[in-house]
């Protein structure tokens, strides 16, 4: 299942790549060659040299990404998987090793500091920081690291079990843990739970190994744990990793409590003892599960008669991706778990991917990923150069695109998915999920901050420390006689494999598009208009600039996470 790339318009001409060039090192390799030897003598000089440079980082990861994409939609497939395979392994560490000899250019120009700060300041200062931490010696290690999370995806991959006689992925078993039947909830978990385990040894040796990699890349980059140099390699100019705990408390103090208020009300209305994994999902209502869609192509009508209620901008976004192929929804076995969207950052168009089971919560999912696409195109118009958009967004704001979009989506349910009683009913549990989203991001964020300045940790003290930290943060759900399931249940989160540290910026950015849709509530097209200015910035500003231009206020401390869990106490009141 390729992705069909060749007939996507080409609406932005190569200035200084010939349309000849190969993604092959013999051919990449005279343009790094060409850009390291020029002589700048001129700001006008540096100014050229970093538009062409920025030509070919784009051609380079929209060839990366274009193997991605295919490797996630076939993981069981070498079809699809080894030209991934083959870049990581062959041609990226060449490609970093030349990368950093660019970057020592750009450094040592006497020029860069005559550069308009509004355009190159936050660029140079990630330069600055890229070169301090870059070691070849670790080029090798990462390749290492890269090729041991395609090795947990075509595990996650291969996950099925058969229901009800058929064969589901465990996305797809996802629905049926909203069934009013407990006994199918628990059926169908259990089932899932057990597919899981049946690999946890396997992932666990996989996650370990990741560990004293990632170690030995700080150590041999000066840092005394990864968590440390993560933080400098993240260009995380705005807040540390005492910031982070500190934001940890606070959602322990503001958000544990009203996520373990709202599993007592559940547990109630379900007329149980004790609150079960398996009952979670379920209505507390006793309603049947909601049922949005029927196929992606529902999910895609649907979700056009949402976004053309909120911005004709986006309406003609969301049509452009539709009509060019530029979405892959449905589940089905081999495909990678999770969803994304990715930059083909040359043609400067989005790509989204995600698993869709016909539930609720894959609306909200495919909303999130258009929040990034609407980034994607804000940014396409505004002509940023590379450099200041696409993979160099802060992650931060980045989220805030998306999750902004996700909450305000749900304001346009009635009429597009939903009923008047059923748009309030996802719009609760929209709610109710944000809330549950805090805990669950401090959780994984608290944990990873555990790994990694313990790197010499024995699996059984990382599933304590695992446990220990679900308590923390947990709500009242019972792991009794499922402790074992318990114990590996943080290996279904990608992110700790694939992408290490990426998971607070979901909290932090969620602070930020409460925000916004608290804003939209009340004046939707002011705060639109806010929006659209803050993604049209790309990375060219630093994070509390981003959040200023969007009409919010950078704060992680726990007076204003207080101040959100307020606010969500009382939707979930209103669409009761």
């Amino acid at each position: 299942m390729v992705f069909e790339y060749s007939s996507l318009p080409r609406e932005f001409p190569r200035q200084y790549l010939y349309s000849q060039l190969r993604f092959e090192w013999e051919d990449l390799s005279k343009v790094f060659d060409e850009l390291a030897g020029r002589e700048l003598k001129s700001p006008a000089d540096l100014t050229k040299w970093l538009l062409d440079e920025a030509e070919l980082d784009a051609y380079i990861y929209e060839q990366r990404t274009l193997r991605y994409i295919n490797s996630t939609r076939q993981t069981d497939d070498p079809l699809y998987t080894r030209p991934y395979e083959e870049y990581v392994e062959k041609l990226e560490p060449k490609i970093k090793l030349a990368n950093f000899e660019l970057l020592k250019k750009y450094v040592a120009s006497p020029f860069r500091n005559q550069l308009p700060k509004d355009v190159y300041g936050l660029e140079n200062k990630r330069r600055q920081n890229a070169v301090s931490i870059f070691r070849p010696e670790n080029v090798d290690l990462e390749k290492t690291d890269s090729t041991l999370a395609q090795k947990y995806e075509r595990t996650i991959g291969a996950m099925t079990v058969n229901f009800h006689g058929q064969e589901r992925t465990l996305q797809q078993m996802a629905k049926f843990y909203e069934e009013t039947d407990r006994s199918v909830r628990e059926e169908a978990w259990r089932l899932a739970d057990a597919r899981a385990l049946k690999d946890s040894g396997p992932l666990d040796d996989i996650y370990g190994e990741m560990v004293r990699l990632r170690h030995r890349i700080a150590r041999n980059a000066g840092f005394d744990n990864f968590r440390d140099y993560v933080f400098v390699k993240k260009d995380r100019f705005d807040y540390t990793p005492s910031d982070c705990l500190r934001f940890h408390q606070a959602v322990e103090e503001s958000f544990v409590p009203l996520s373990r208020e709202i599993d007592k009300e559940r547990t109630e209305k379900l007329g149980l003892d004790v609150l079960m994994p398996w009952d979670l999902r379920v209505d507390p209502e006793g309603r049947p599960p909601l049922s949005p869609f029927e196929d992606a192509a529902g999910l895609v009508r649907g979700a056009a008669k949402v976004v053309d209620g909120i911005d004709p901008d986006f309406s003609a976004y969301f049509a452009r991706m539709t009509s060019l192929g530029l979405l892959d929804l449905e589940s089905r076995k081999g495909k990678a778990p999770g969803g994304y969207q990715e930059d083909l950052s040359e043609v400067k168009l989005p790509f989204i991917f995600m698993n869709a089971a016909r539930r609720d919560d894959d609306v909200r999912t495919f909303l999130h990923e258009c929040g990034h696409s609407f980034h994607t195109f804000l940014m396409r118009e505004k002509g940023l150069p590379y450099f200041n958009s696409g993979q160099n967004i802060q992650t931060e704001f980045a989220e805030v695109a998306s999750t902004s979009m996700e909450l305000i989506s749900g304001e346009h349910y009635e009429g597009a998915f939903y009923n008047r009683q059923d748009a309030r009913r996802s719009n609760k549990e929209e709610a109710v999920e944000i809330v549950k989203l805090f805990p669950w991001v401090a959780t994984i964020d608290a944990f990873q901050h555990w790994v990694y300045t313990h790197p010499d940790h024995t699996q059984e003290e990382r599933a304590k420390a695992w446990v220990r930290t679900f308590k923390r943060f947990s709500g009242l759900e019972s792991y009794d006689g499922l402790e074992t399931s318990l114990a590996y249940r943080w290996q279904r989160q990608l992110h700790l494999f694939e992408v290490p540290f990426y998971y607070i910026e979901y909290g932090i950015a969620s602070t930020g598009a409460l925000g916004i849709w608290a804003k939209y509530r009340r004046d939707r097209k002011k705060a639109i208009e806010a929006y659209k200015g803050a993604l049209s910035l790309g990375a060219s500003r630093s994070l509390p600039e981003l959040f200023n231009a969007a009409g919010l206020k950078w704060d992680l401390g726990p007076a204003a996470l207080g101040r959100l869990a307020g606010e969500l106490r009382s939707a979930i009141r209103e669409y009761s």
